[in-house]
C-alpha cells in the first residue's frame, strides 16, 4: 500500500512524522501490533472491526518480519 492509498488521517500523521512535528517510532511492526491488539480488545468497537483488526495483527505475527 501507498501513502496516496490510504485516508486523510494517516497522510496527515504521515507529514507529521516527516516534518518531525510527531516522533518516528522505529519498531513500527510493534508499533501497528499494539494498536492493532487494542482496537481486537476493545468491546465498544464493532465486532467485524476488532475481527478485521485481530486478522490483520495475526498475519503480522505470522509474517518474517523483524522489529
Amino acid at each position: 500500500m501507498k501513502i496516496a492509498d490510504c485516508c486523510d488521517l494517516i497522510r496527515q500523521r504521515y507529514a507529521e512524522i516527516g516534518s518531525g512535528e510527531q516522533g518516528y517510532i522505529p519498531a513500527a511492526i510493534h508499533c501497528a501490533l499494539k494498536a492493532l491488539n487494542d482496537i481486537a480488545q476493545d468491546t465498544e468497537i464493532q465486532q467485524s472491526r476488532r475481527e478485521q483488526a485481530a486478522f490483520a495483527a495475526a498475519n503480522l505475527l505470522i509474517s518474517d518480519h523483524e522489529d
